[in-house]
């Protein structure tokens, strides 16, 4: 059997995960019990966040879920209705949002965070969920380790298990012999070939461009791209080989790629071509921010947070001086950034990112 997946800070600290040393029958035990109100939660591990309206949130080890209503100033744990560690959240707007974890939790809101319902729980599956989208209120996807795709058509109530079938190369529509060849249902959609990806891949981030695209970051060096909000997924030419935690779409059809050991590339064909950046690092890359000012920020594991001044053609080095791994960046209203990490949750002010002379 493979290792477990590696998402964010999960390779730098499986050991203080529960699911990597719980006993056999623990894990169904944590989906199912309640998370424990802790006075440290905002320091603990936390993987994701996410931003509606005026609500901040973030989650992590132990099913903890924090809120801020103030910008990251402070911040105040919600109880939800599991013990798992939550991996990823979407908010569609200030109230309704979702998080998924291990265990295959997926969990509700509706009241921005005040309360949560259990969706969803499958931990004989043995397959984390890593991160959930949602296009709106109704229709999404949550997807996880070993190709783990889930999606729903009514808010999350009921969910049903999808294999992305990747088209691998377009062709034209004149093309004689599509028909021919047997790819009718690909042809409808202007590919030639279509295939079963990322069945066995760690499907491990999901994002979506301004012009609609969406983007999924996996291991081995793919790279999915969706032009019908997850209808049909694209496998993309790979840059690199290793492992991709993330994809940061900028403007029009521009995008960044990051993975393992630094490796950050940059495609302006919405990933049909792509260029490596520098970014002087060799620690993975696990997530990508835009500020309203149009600084770009990558952030990694070692506390490396690289920002752009130059809309994400080149990067400078923002080091964190206590070196703590960040899974997830959060822009702030007024500048600056909330940082998500190994070390719980703090904000870094505009100053601290600002270009160097």
């Amino acid at each position: 059997m493979r290792p477990p997946p590696a998402r964010g800070l999960v390779v730098l600290v499986a050991g203080l995960l529960l699911a990597a040393s719980a006993p056999p029958g623990a894990a169904q035990e944590e989906a199912v019990e309640s998370s424990i109100i802790a006075p440290l939660a905002a320091a603990s591990l936390l993987l994701d966040g996410a931003a509606g309206g005026d609500l901040m949130m973030v989650v992590g080890e132990r099913g903890h879920v924090l809120v801020s209503l103030d910008q990251g100033a402070t911040w105040q744990q919600r109880a939800v209705p599991t013990r798992a560690t939550l991996t990823g959240v979407f908010l569609h707007d200030g109230s309704l949002g979702w998080a998924v974890g291990h265990d295959a939790v997926i969990l509700r809101t509706r009241d921005g965070g005040e309360t949560w319902e259990l969706l969803y729980s499958a931990p004989e599956e043995e397959r984390p969920l890593l991160d959930v989208w949602f296009h709106d209120a109704e229709r999404g996807f949550a997807i996880g380790a070993y190709g783990y795709y889930l999606e729903t058509e009514d808010g999350g109530d009921t969910w049903f298990e999808r294999t992305i079938t990747a088209l691998d190369e377009p062709i034209a529509e004149d093309d004689p012999d599509a028909y021919e060849d047997g790819y009718e249902d690909a042809y409808e959609y202007g590919y030639d070939d279509e295939y079963d990806a990322g069945a066995d891949l760690h499907l491990n981030r999901a994002s979506r461009s301004a012009s609609g695209k969406l983007y999924i970051a996996a291991e081995a060096g793919a790279v999915y791209r969706s032009d019908d909000d997850g209808a049909t997924w694209l496998a993309l030419p790979s840059p690199y080989e290793g492992s991709f935690f993330g994809s940061l779409p900028l403007d029009g059809d521009s995008l960044l790629l990051f993975g393992l050991r630094g490796n950050l590339f940059r495609s302006d064909d919405a990933g049909e071509t792509w260029s490596r950046i520098d970014t002087g690092t060799s620690a993975m890359l696990t997530d990508g921010a835009r500020l309203a000012d149009g600084t770009v920020l990558v952030a990694g594991l070692a506390g490396v947070l690289l920002a752009s001044h130059d809309g994400g053609t080149s990067f400078e080095l923002v080091q964190q001086a206590d070196r703590q791994g960040l899974a997830a960046v959060l822009p702030l209203a007024g500048g600056g950034v909330v940082l998500v990490g190994e070390h719980g949750v703090h904000t870094l002010p505009a100053a601290a990112l600002a270009a160097r002379p």
